[in-house]
């Protein structure tokens, strides 16, 4: 049996999830869920989907692999499907952060303990909801790409999230707390290139101006940790 391969983004949620039960929430192909049972990281997967089309592919999917008694296929909307207590973690990738913030709000109690989220633009929304929903970022990647797409780890925990501590706030929910502690390439070419968009339009006491600020004082949080 062949095993699915992923694309960059992908990997790195895989890489990111360990759990008994796991759902993957707009599953498309379940490539993710085939992969997260022959890999051994979960011990069952929910794969939720809501459209005919990829529904049905994700269920050929799974009986291509023979994985049926692992990798439960639902049809639904967000977390609908599964029972409040029933995930340890759960996954939503290629989404923009709205829709995925939204899904989530919605979950209510049904939202397991540990995320693995991907969105397909900036997670500032995303981490903005984490700080109100109380959970905390316990690891972050960022994938180059058509655009660069960040991949977060969020853990259900009580108190202020350490993960912000020593680093400007503003700074750490646009390009994220711990990615400005690693630095890399990847968020440094996305800080400069921000710098050099909102260069160009940024006036005082427009929005973009803070966002200019912003991304200028992230810059300086890189260039001091090479220090």
């Amino acid at each position: 049996m062949l095993t699915p391969t992923l694309d960059a983004r992908l990997e790195a949620v895989l890489e990111l999830i360990r759990a008994d039960v796991h759902a993957d929430i707009g599953s498309d192909h379940a490539r993710l869920p085939v992969r997260l049972i022959r890999e051994g990281r979960v011990g069952r997967c929910i794969a939720v989907e809501l459209n005919p089309g990829p529904l049905a592919q994700a269920r050929r999917s799974v009986a291509r692999a023979r994985l049926d008694a692992q990798i439960e296929v639902r049809e639904g909307d967000g977390f609908a499907p599964v029972a409040p207590g029933e995930l340890d973690s759960a996954s939503l990738c290629g989404m923009g952060a709205h829709t995925i913030r939204g899904i989530l709000e919605r979950a209510g109690e049904r939202r397991p303990p540990a995320l693995v989220l991907q969105p397909n633009d900036s997670a500032l929304l995303i981490r903005l909801w984490a700080r109100e929903a109380g959970y905390h970022v316990r690891a972050e990647r960022l994938i180059a790409g058509y655009w660069p797409y960040p991949v977060l780890r969020l853990e259900r925990a009580a108190g202020a999230d350490p993960a912000y501590e020593d680093v400007p706030v503003d700074a750490a929910l646009k390009y994220g707390p711990l990615l400005l502690r690693a630095g890399g390439e990847v968020v440094r070419r996305q800080i400069e290139a921000d710098i050099v968009r909102l260069g160009s339009v940024a006036a005082p006491g427009r929005a973009s101006w803070d966002e200019l600020e912003t991304a200028r004082t992230a810059l300086a949080v890189l260039d001091s940790r090479m220090k």
